[in-house]
């Protein structure tokens, strides 16, 4: 278990290291990529309730896809973590505009305050898909998160329920693509990952 923390703690900083090094207009054409093929994608096509996460500085972006999820009429969830606990909750966005409403954490990233009322999808139908942060992905579907556990143990309750697990889709800068994700049974696998695979075998 040490070698497995260790071996992730290595790819984490590894790969930290090797997205700071896109400048910001690399990053904005390559989400640029990935945000058109998602939209293209049969299951975000076919999928009404959908979960996205808001991006940092080292995540590809996420506000076209906030736009288009709102555009074409479908049900946006947002993450909100608790900072004392791996739990997580998916929160419904009322508009577009609601999320400039929403606080800053210390980690900076807006989500819904502690006492916001607000829907959270798995109270009222589950989700059909969640679209995944994360530091690093492999194409077998393992991903190296940030090392709260907040996605897998949602993923848990999300099985736990009679809809069962909605597909999941990580979006990804190319240089977060690795050869192979150290994992345990603990981890959930995605479905797919998309990133920009047009520049040549990696």
């Amino acid at each position: 278990m040490a070698a497995l923390r260790a071996a992730k703690q290595s790819l984490r900083k590894e790969i930290k290291k090797r997205v700071a090094a896109l400048s910001d207009s690399e990053k904005q054409r390559q989400s640029l990529v990935v945000c058109q093929k998602l939209l293209s994608h049969p299951k975000y096509l076919s999928s009404q309730r959908v979960a996205v996460f808001l991006s940092m500085d080292d995540e590809v972006r996420t506000d076209s896809i906030i736009t288009h999820l709102f555009a074409a009429g479908k049900s946006c969830f947002i993450p909100r973590y608790q900072r004392t606990s791996n739990h997580m909750d998916m929160l419904r966005l009322s508009s577009e505009a609601d999320v400039q409403k929403l606080a800053l954490t210390s980690w900076n990233i807006r989500q819904p305050g502690e006492d916001e009322p607000r829907e959270e999808a798995l109270d009222t139908g589950g989700l059909d898909l969640i679209l995944m942060p994360g530091l690093g992905f492999d194409l077998s579907g393992r991903r190296l998160g940030r090392g709260k556990g907040f996605y897998d143990t949602y993923l848990e309750r999300c099985m736990a329920l009679p809809r069962g697990m909605p597909h999941t889709i990580a979006l990804a800068y190319r240089e977060q693509i690795c050869e192979q994700v150290p994992v345990d049974q603990r981890d959930v696998l995605i479905d797919e990952v998309l990133y920009d695979d047009q520049q040549g075998a990696l």
